[in-house]
């Protein structure tokens, strides 16, 4: 295979390991990096670059499993959690879960169809900066957390949640984005808050992956499995790296300079494409 090929998966893999759970959007950045520059649809058929996207995506996936691995495994022990102290239960993650993943089913073809474009996506990143921002003005006003570590979440605060992460079905907007947000709305700190995020966001991304998987298995071929392969191993390690370093920051650094990012962000877009 083609070696600029393979650095153009690493490249890619790259550019969703670092972004797909940082609040700065992964739609926004494969926007430039792909559909302005490295143009993937141009050396893969529309399908077969798709599916691409979805293999990286799982790299992603596997890191979040690997640095959050004892936390899933407590989860899944249902009943064996120590019971001196308020541990996150499998079901309170469900409960996250509902909101966003009703409306997805529901509205996945319209999404697809019609929320897919630059335009939409510069909405979206614009509209989740300002709520950032607020969310940051918020956690300030408020006197004190309430909620210090992703343990001490209610259900209720869960299936909240879950409805402000319904606004990352909007492209652009992103998942993280929203649910961080809206956990230091509710009084979270911003390292419970990103915890939660990144442990509700696997069974959903692994559900969503799987069936996009099926629909696509005829794109597997022999000669692009390299391809595949590189861009998953990119993904996977760039998102260890980039999830470990936002976890360690996040408490310190908050969302505003993510929210300054995605705003020059929209300008360079705007630059760029129009």
């Amino acid at each position: 295979m083609d070696i600029m090929l393979l650095l153009k998966a690493v490249i890619l893999g790259l550019v969703e390991g670092l972004t797909e759970f940082a609040p700065v959007s992964s739609t926004g950045h494969m926007i430039i990096v792909d559909d302005m520059w490295l143009k993937s649809e141009e050396f893969l058929t529309k399908y077969v670059a798709n599916t691409f996207k979805v293999v990286i995506q799982l790299g992603s996936i596997l890191a979040v499993i690997i640095i959050f691995r004892q936390r899933f495994i407590d989860m899944l022990l249902v009943g064996k959690q120590k019971k001196d102290k308020p541990r996150l239960k499998l079901t309170q993650v469900i409960v996250g879960l509902i909101p966003a993943g009703v409306l997805g089913v529901l509205f996945e073809d319209y999404i697809d169809e019609h929320l897919f474009s630059i335009e939409t996506v510069l909405i979206g990143l614009v509209v989740g900066a300002i709520l950032m921002i607020f969310a940051d003005y918020v956690s300030k006003k408020n006197k004190g957390i309430k909620v210090e570590t992703v343990d001490q979440i209610s259900y209720k605060q869960a299936l909240t949640i879950g409805f402000i992460q319904c606004l990352s079905l909007w492209p652009g907007f992103s998942r993280s984005g929203s649910t961080i947000s809206g956990g230091v709305i509710l009084g979270m700190s911003h390292r419970a808050a990103a915890d939660f995020t990144f442990i509700m966001a696997v069974p959903i991304m692994l559900g969503a992956s799987f069936l996009s998987l099926i629909k696509n298995l005829e794109y597997f071929s022999i000669d692009m499995m390299p391809f595949f392969i590189v861009g998953f191993i990119s993904a996977f390690i760039f998102a260890l790296i980039s999830i470990q370093f936002f976890l360690k920051l996040i408490n310190k650094i908050k969302l505003v300079p993510f929210a300054i990012y995605r705003i020059i962000l929209v300008i360079v877009i705007c630059l760029v494409y129009f």
